[in-house]
C-alpha cells in the first residue's frame, strides 16, 4: 500500500496551498515536510529532488513531482476530478487558469513594497470585481451549479479556495455575485472541505510579516 504524499514547502499558503486544498477535498491524507532554513532548501536541491531547483514539491506515488500546474494536474487526474472527456478538461484548465492567475495577485500583494501597496490592492479589486467573478458568475448562470459537467472536479475547489480569499481581503466583493456566495456555501458544506476548512487542519492563515521575512532567508530573497 502506498504511503501518504509527502508536500515539501514553507509553513506557509503560497503556491502549495492549492495542492493541500485538492488533496484535501480529494480526502487524501498528507504529510508536511516545512522547509524552515536555507539549508533544507540546499539539501532538497543536493539530493536531486528539485528538477528547477524549487519548490513546491510533492512525492507521491514513488514519483517526485515539481511544478504547481503538473502537481495538479496530476492529483486531479488520479483522483477523478478532471472531468470525464478531453472537452471538459479544456473548459476546466480555461476556469482554473484565470483563477490562478486571480490567485497569484494574492500571493504577489503579501511581498508588495509598502510603497505599492495601495496601488496593488486597488488593481486587485478592480480586476475581481470587474473582470474574474463576473465571468465565473456567468458561467454558472448558464450552466448550473457546478462549472464543468454535472459533478465537483477540480475547478470548483480552485474557486472555492479562491472566494474564501476574497472573502478575507474585502467580503463585499462578493455581494453583488448571489450564485459564487451560493457554490461557496454549498462547498463548504462538503465533508472533506468542512473538514479542511475546522482549526487545527492542515489548511494555512494568511501570511504575516514574519513568515515573509522567514520566506526571504531561506530563498535568499534580498
Amino acid at each position: 500500500m502506498a504511503g501518504k504524499p509527502v508536500l515539501h514547502y514553507f509553513k506557509a499558503r503560497g503556491r502549495m496551498e492549492c495542492i493541500r486544498w485538492l488533496l484535501a477535498a480529494a480526502g487524501v491524507e498528507f504529510e508536511e515536510k516545512f522547509i524552515e532554513c536555507p539549508e533544507d532548501l540546499e539539501k532538497l536541491r543536493k539530493d536531486g529532488k528539485l528538477m528547477f531547483d524549487q519548490v513546491p514539491m510533492v512525492e507521491i506515488d514513488g514519483m517526485t513531482l515539481v511544478q504547481t500546474r503538473a502537481i495538479l494536474n496530476y492529483i486531479a487526474t488520479k483522483y477523478d476530478l478532471y472531468g470525464k472527456d478531453v472537452k471538459e478538461r479544456a473548459l476546466i484548465d480555461i476556469y482554473t487558469e484565470g483563477i490562478l492567475d486571480l490567485t497569484e495577485m494574492f500571493i504577489q500583494l503579501a511581498k508588495c513594497p509598502p510603497d505599492q501597496k495601495e496601488a496593488k490592492i486597488s488593481m486587485i479589486k478592480d480586476r475581481t470585481k470587474n473582470r474574474y467573478l463576473p465571468a465565473f458568475e456567468k458561467v454558472l448562470k448558464s450552466h448550473g451549479q457546478d462549472l464543468v459537467g454535472n459533478r465537483l472536479t477540480r475547478v470548483d475547489i480552485h474557486l472555492l479556495e479562491l472566494l474564501l480569499y476574497i472573502e478575507e481581503f474585502d467580503a463585499s466583493l462578493l455581494a453583488p455575485f448571489p450564485l459564487l456566495k451560493a457554490l461557496k456555501s454549498r462547498l463548504s458544506s462538503l465533508p472533506s472541505v468542512k473538514k479542511f476548512l475546522q482549526p487545527g487542519s492542515q489548511r494555512k492563515l494568511p501570511l504575516n510579516a514574519k513568515q515573509i521575512e522567514e520566506g526571504k532567508k531561506i530563498f535568499n530573497i534580498k
